[in-house]
């Protein structure tokens, strides 16, 4: 069920205790693909997965502005700061909590979330209410060997779009993403990266090259993290999700 969809009643009759939240980022990725892309990429993730599980799940609206500052040199990117972030995504699985939806995977696709996510995740299932669950999903942390590969706009997030979304990127241009790119995520030295933004080690704001992310690869890459989420969400709906006792 996609709750921007439901009517209030729907929501009502419905048996689900499991749901989804997208959650991405408004943030430059490149000469050739949108800002949206974290969000895009999350929610087709989000619903692929949910179509692979043989039980109801509720699919809340994305979360579309994240942490994401280090963009911040690029025109059209928007960000909050960590602690709104925690505070909002929080709040709205709360919500959710309330209606009975207690066991919630926040399905990610911007690696600038990832660290608030866990902590949101931690805070909401410690202190919610006995059997109140959370747990943070990165789509493309969960595609095996392709992981290695993730930059930015760069050959993963082209290939799911090209998937996904095709009309979305923007070919013409991916010749002039790929030539102007970065090679890696920062610049690095005795083990610290000495960048704080992207556009201190990327001109053009990619990271890798998206000539790499074919549709076929999109294809595979969509496969590999629907099925990682339909796993878990399998593994979650069978928890047991009480508080262990003190030692």
């Amino acid at each position: 069920m996609d709750l921007s969809d439901a009517t209030w009643t729907d929501v009502r009759d419905c048996e689900a205790e499991l749901a989804v939240v997208p959650v991405g980022s408004t943030e430059q990725h490149g000469p050739h693909a949108p800002l949206g892309t974290d969000v895009v990429t999350a929610e087709a993730v989000a619903d692929a997965g949910c179509e692979r599980v043989d039980r109801e799940v509720v699919r809340a609206p994305a979360i579309p502005v994240g942490v994401a500052e280090e963009h911040r040199q690029f025109p059209g990117t928007m960000w909050v700061s960590p602690d709104t972030f925690r505070s909002y995504v929080r709040e709205s699985v709360e919500s959710l909590f309330y209606h009975g939806f207690e066991r919630v995977v926040l399905v990610n696709g911007h690696g600038g979330n990832v660290d608030a996510l866990r902590e949101v995740g931690a805070r909401l299932t410690r202190d919610g209410d006995e059997g109140t669950y959370a747990v943070p999903f990165t789509w493309f942390e969960a595609v095996g060997d392709h992981s290695s590969d993730m930059g930015h706009g760069g050959p993963l997030e082209t290939a799911l779009l090209r998937e996904v979304a095709p009309e979305l990127v923007r070919e013409d241009r991916v010749d002039e993403a790929s030539a102007d790119a970065a090679d890696g995520w920062g610049e690095w030295v005795s083990y610290a990266n000495l960048a704080y933004d992207s556009a201190e080690f990327s001109d053009n704001g990619v990271v890798g090259d998206p000539r790499e992310g074919s549709a076929e690869r999109g294809e595979e890459l969509l496969e590999l993290a629907a099925a990682a989420l339909a796993r878990l969400l399998e593994a979650i709906a069978e928890r047991d999700v009480s508080r262990p006792e003190r030692r």
